[in-house]
């Protein structure tokens, strides 16, 4: 597989072609080289990109952009049965419905131990307003453990780019996973098919703590007051056991608890919806928001991550 690129922290930086793999580099980029690609931009809405980057959707985006509880395209979805579908248990896809811009990337969404689809649905119109096709699932069981959620996850791709009513508006190439809490099998799932793009735990429980394998850039969520999954025993190691060189970001949220991913949220679907358009679109608009690391406010508890701009 070919090398993904990273941004060069030298000022002359310019977009870099999109290549496909290679996720060991650290993301990186100064304002003006993001500045350079917004200059790019046509700003009116859904429709134009970047000429540097085919995969960029959308306007520039700005802070109120990607806290706003919906973003510049209008969604639609479909429901999937359980009986339609192997490997999972069915859900639901949300999709732009514009076609101007070609495809999209996409994601999968699982939810937590004993708990259903409707438990991480916010996720989906929120996300897919921004320019991605989302896939909400139920898992086979409510009890299911992170390596059945991840082979699931990968089987509710499998199922959105091959037989989903929508395959034609995804780009194949460039998907991600998500889960909560049990979906720390996101991280099983990026072992098992390192050509996923990014992988977003949300306060996950997992007993596997080391991933040397994992080469997917993934941003996981850590809760405080999390009493059901505690940061110093999951979000943390979980971390810490990525390899060190990876695209990887640690946010804890502050006064929250395991379930605070389960209701709407802002800080969660602002630094997601970051994560994913850097790593999915390869879209440096979205870096400012990942680098430098946020800072401890009313809303986060710290923040760990490759960004060269910390020490």
């Amino acid at each position: 597989m070919q090398q993904r690129p990273h941004t060069s922290t030298s000022a002359a930086t310019t977009y870099p072609a999109r290549t496909r793999r290679g996720r060991t580099g650290r993301f990186a980029g100064l304002a003006a080289a993001v500045a350079a690609v917004v200059g790019l931009t046509t700003l009116t809405g859904p429709g134009a990109h970047a000429a540097g980057n085919p995969y960029e959707r959308g306007p520039a985006p700005t802070e109120s952009s990607i806290e706003a509880l919906r973003g510049p395209y209008s969604v639609s979805d479909v429901s999937v049965s359980s009986l339609l579908v192997r490997g999972f248990g069915g859900g639901t896809i949300y999709y732009p419905n514009s076609t101007a811009d070609g495809t999209f990337g996409a994601i999968a969404i699982s939810p937590g131990f004993t708990a259903y689809e409707s438990s991480i649905a916010w996720l989906g119109p929120r996300l897919a307003s921004q320019g991605f096709v989302v896939f909400t699932i139920d898992t086979n069981s409510t009890l299911d453990q992170p390596a059945s959620r991840g082979d699931q996850l990968l089987a509710a791709l499998d199922y959105l780019t091959q037989s989903s009513a929508v395959r034609s508006r995804i780009d194949s190439s460039r998907l991600g996973v998500m889960g909560h809490s049990m979906g720390g099998g996101t991280l099983e799932a990026a072992k098992d098919r390192p050509s996923l793009e990014a992988a977003i735990p949300l306060t996950p429980w997992n007993l596997d703590k080391t991933w040397p394998e994992v080469r997917t850039p993934t941003l996981i969520f850590g809760a405080d007051g999390d009493t059901v999954a505690p940061v110093s025993t999951h979000a943390e190691p979980l971390y810490t056991g990525l390899p060190s060189s990876l695209d990887r970001a640690y946010l804890e949220l502050n006064n929250a608890t395991h379930f605070t991913p389960n209701s709407n949220n802002t800080t969660i679907a602002k630094y997601s919806i970051s994560w994913l358009k850097r790593f999915i679109d390869n879209d440096i608009r979205y870096e400012r928001f990942l680098c430098p690391l946020p800072q401890r406010s009313l809303t986060i508890e710290e923040s760990r991550g490759n960004c060269p701009h910390t020490s």
